[in-house]
């Protein structure tokens, strides 16, 4: 499902996936999903939602269907479950590091760096290690990297799932402030109803394994969202919508 007049910029059809095992973690994606999006994969632990994100980011290949592209130039970034930071290394090392991979020279670079950085209130810990930063300030520090090389598509998988209540909302207003301002693609891997409502405008609904897709449907809460949002009716009732057909999946 996109929208009408607007090209994709990835698709799958007939996308299925199983593993060496013999455990088959996905059967039939069909799925486009339309630039400047913001998608979630919701679904129970175990639906295959992480693996249908590694294929869509090329880190894994479908077992049968097709995965297209649109012109990405290598700029797709992904954030996962743990920041994934080189301990050795300080906050504005760790962030300059897909760039120096592309080949930047960090003088060049600098102020973008510290513009990524002070976005999400990293301004002042440039010179830190991560062995210093709370969780939440490293993965802040892992979705800077991410957002520094300025991508097309990002995709996120459980970003905030080890984190505490209130560092959580934080950071989905963060990642919603900064999603508009870069006018990316996102697709976000969740399992919790709340989140998903909350951040997307678009929600994949996915069934037990092997993963399929239930429903497809969009949120029409306006943008932007901020705290005020998580005690709206229409928030609610949207996440009751979306509880819903999750428990129907799953039946």
């Amino acid at each position: 499902m996109t929208r009408a007049g607007t090209a994709p910029i990835i698709a799958l059809e007939g996308v299925g996936k199983t593993f060496r095992t013999g455990t088959e973690a996905l059967a039939g994606i069909d799925l486009a999903v339309e630039s400047g999006a913001f998608l979630s994969l919701l679904g129970p632990s175990g639906c295959g939602k992480s693996t249908l994100l590694r294929i869509i980011a090329g880190l894994v290949a479908p077992s049968v269907g097709r995965l297209w592209r649109g012109e990405l130039a290598g700029r797709l970034s992904f954030v996962f479950q743990e920041a994934t930071l080189m301990p050795w290394a300080t906050v504005a090392e760790n962030v300059f590091l897909p760039l120096r991979l592309a080949g930047a020279r960090r003088a060049a670079v600098a102020p973008r760096i510290a513009k990524t950085l002070a976005s999400l209130g990293l301004a002042g810990f440039e010179n830190a290690y991560p062995r210093a930063l709370s969780g939440g300030m490293r993965m802040r520090v892992s979705i800077a990297r991410a957002f520094v090389t300025e991508p097309l598509l990002l995709l996120l998988d459980e970003p905030f799932a080890a984190l505490d209540e209130i560092t959580r909302f934080k950071l989905n207003e963060d990642l919603l402030r900064l999603w508009q301002a870069h006018r990316c693609t996102v697709i976000f891997v969740t399992h919790s109803v709340f989140e998903s409502v909350f951040l997307s405008n678009r929600i994949v609904v996915m069934t037990p394994r092997p993963g399929r897709i239930a429903a497809d449907l969009s949120i029409d809460l306006p943008y932007p969202r901020d705290e005020a949002l998580r005690t709206a009716p229409r928030y609610v009732e949207q996440c009751r919508a979306v509880s819903t057909l999750l428990s129907e999946a799953m039946r």
